[in-house]
């Protein structure tokens, strides 16, 4: 191993100073790819994701590999008396993996804990409301992506998306997407791309995407995609996120060049 440990003791408690850590998170990485993927954690991601088995081998390495990393590196936290069990939790980073294929092996560098609770929960919001006045409102969520550190998700509404792929609404794929996006600063739509000239036809197609949505919305129109991604760029991201996975043949048809642009950024056709 090449990084180096030094162990300093100060009044009787030993530190621990690690030189050269990435390195050793490298090192570790490339260990926990290499190990074997379980049958039994294999026959969890085949019943989680319907299509896995239409995914090209190599991908299917990858969401293995990826899941491996995430077990390894991330921490669940069951709120409310929820135990957090190992199957769910394969569960929940098979769907997350399907958002890595591009990513050059970056896990979600900013998340460390995904916490989950067993049904819709409550949240404290305070808004301005004018005048120096801020009002107290109480919230019901299903999840919450922060940019700091950690994931929010609600376990029922996890187990309602696993049984329904084709209704557009995933609120694992939806909160993992705001993970990429909170990746490289503000929360606003705009995810770490390979190439810094695919910024220009990122912020082409989906501010194109994004007003035509918030028309229909406005209109009363039907559209595939979740009316809430109207909200904002940051949303409106996560929604098209979730419609690329669920609903592909229908972004293609409505929205063909959203469907090109994520199918180039999440390195899958859903519709191949």
């Amino acid at each position: 191993m090449t990084a180096l440990l030094v162990v300093l003791t100060v009044m009787g408690v030993s530190l621990g100073v690690i030189f050269g850590y990435p390195v050793w998170k490298n090192w570790r990485r490339r260990r926990l790819r290499a190990s074997p993927f379980p049958a039994q954690w294999l026959a969890t991601v085949r019943a989680t994701i319907p299509f896995y088995d239409q995914i090209p081998a190599d991908l299917q390495g990858q969401i293995q590999e990826s899941i491996q990393v995430l077990l390894a590196e991330k921490q669940f936290i069951g709120c409310n008396g929820l135990v957090v069990t190992l199957e769910m939790k394969i569960q929940i980073l098979a769907i997350a993996a399907l958002l890595l294929f591009s990513q050059n092996h970056r896990y979600f560098p900013q998340l460390k804990t995904i916490l989950l609770y067993p049904t819709a929960y409550r949240v404290r919001h305070r808004l301005p409301v004018g005048g120096g006045m801020v009002e107290e409102r109480q919230e019901v969520r299903l999840g919450e992506s922060w940019s700091r550190d950690q994931l929010v998700l609600a376990w029922d509404q996890v187990q309602r998306d696993l049984g329904q792929w084709q209704d557009g609404r995933n609120v694992v794929l939806h909160e993992f997407a705001h993970q990429l996006d909170q990746a490289e600063g503000p929360t606003e739509g705009v995810p770490r791309l390979a190439q810094s000239e695919a910024y220009s036809a990122w912020a082409t197609v989906m501010t194109r995407a994004y007003r035509q949505l918030c028309a229909d919305v406005q209109r009363g129109r039907p559209t595939v995609l979740d009316p809430y991604g109207a909200s904002s760029p940051a949303e409106f991201f996560a929604v098209a996120t979730e419609a690329f996975f669920e609903k592909p043949q229908q972004l293609f048809r409505q929205q063909r060049d959203l469907y090109h642009l994520l199918r180039t950024y999440y390195g899958l056709d859903r519709l191949a």
